[in-house]
């Protein structure tokens, strides 16, 4: 049977928010909501700082955190010695610098390229299981947080265990529902079906197709959050008619007050639609949603070298969004975004947010049950 995320979370309302920004977790927990904080960005030396931050902010109220544990990955990366940065081929080198150079798009200056390369050296490798494990290690040391969730595939069972023994949820992100008998085998508690219009890495069917699905094929024993192209409050009504639990969510944050985005990229973000979210392996190497811009778009011509796999070809994306960053050209900016942009025009807060969706799924549900009478 399904485990109650109501009771076992304590939200008020069963809005999730995944966030790089501690800032919206604590707000969106504090709102009433279940706030998410995604770790892969910090060193473990960071995590600490940011979860201890968090567990001092939160009035005492769960959170969860969201981690990236991949199935595939370059083991040799993995198992060097030597900083990843220097595994990067020079032929990807060389077709990045083209790009930006043609662009008139300046390299950093010494000091900030050295910066960059400590603060990459330090988060490195992140993106395979070992360096995911130091996180987890981390997270570990909080007993605020009471969920797990893998953004790439089951969790190892070992570890499943391990939360369990702790009274840890464990979620994972879900793109198909073949993929659920993964998920139930090392007991995963909660799925988010995550469809195509989401931002960062997903599938290719759509949320209306896959939250009936996946419920249908976790049969009761697990919950599910439906994730992908949810903004609204009737989207939640929705989600709950599939048998959706509650909605996951995470664009919708950027273009608050609270999230981490710098005002360019904010400014980026607000000038873009629907259709400039698109499927590339630009940032990581496995298929994202992200802003479209000629950056990405370079990567995808016939002579582009082909993507490396990760974590070298996020490490590439990074060095290249510095200098991209610096110059504050928004042509060329890319960033992890779901398709709910196109109404996104100002920036907000992450309390307005909250409001608006629960005002806004009040008035779906009187309009459903008037419906129905």
């Amino acid at each position: 049977m399904a485990i109650d995320l109501k009771a076992r979370l304590g939200f008020d309302t069963p809005i999730f928010a995944f966030s790089h920004c501690r800032d919206v977790v604590v707000e969106v927990t504090k709102a009433g909501g279940f706030g998410v904080f995604g770790a892969v960005m910090y060193s473990p030396e960071q995590l600490e700082q940011e979860l201890s931050w968090i567990d001092q902010h939160v009035d005492g109220k769960p959170y969860g955190v969201d981690m990236l544990i991949p199935a595939k990955y370059d083991k040799e990366a993995e198992e060097s010695d030597q900083p990843l940065m220097d595994m990067i081929p020079q032929t990807h080198r060389d077709f990045t610098s083209h790009i930006l150079d043609e662009a008139g798009i300046p390299p950093l200056p010494q000091d900030q390229q050295e910066e960059l390369r400590r603060r990459i050296t330090a988060r490195e490798k992140n993106v395979t299981p070992v360096g995911a494990m130091k996180l987890v290690e981390v997270a570990l040391r909080h007993p605020q947080i009471k969920m797990f969730v893998s953004a790439l595939g089951p969790m190892p069972n070992e570890l499943v265990e391990e939360l369990h023994s702790r009274d840890i949820i464990v979620g994972a992100l879900c793109g198909s529902a073949r993929h659920v008998k993964h998920h139930r085998a090392v007991g995963t508690d909660v799925l988010i079906a995550q469809g195509a219009e989401a931002g960062g890495h997903t599938g290719t069917i759509s949320t209306m197709v896959l939250v009936p699905e996946v419920v249908d094929a976790a049969n009761g024993e697990m919950a599910v959050l439906a994730a992908g192209g949810i903004s609204r409050g009737s989207q939640i009504v929705a989600a709950q008619a599939m048998g959706a639990a509650g909605i996951w969510t995470g664009t919708i944050w950027l273009g608050t007050v609270e999230s981490e985005l710098s005002p360019f990229e904010k400014e980026v973000l607000f000038g873009s639609s629907g259709e400039d979210a698109v499927q590339r392996k630009v940032l990581s190497g496995k298929s994202v949603r992200m802003l479209r811009s000629k950056f990405s778009e370079a990567w995808e011509a016939p002579d582009a070298p082909p993507y490396l796999p990760p974590p070298l070809q996020g490490i590439l994306f990074l060095e290249a969004r510095a200098r991209i960053d610096r110059a504050q050209r928004g042509d060329y900016y890319s960033s992890p975004a779901g398709q709910v942009i196109e109404g996104m025009t100002e920036q907000t807060t992450v309390r307005e947010v909250i409001y608006r969706l629960n005002s806004e799924y009040a008035d779906a549900l009187s309009l459903v049950c008037g419906l129905a009478d």
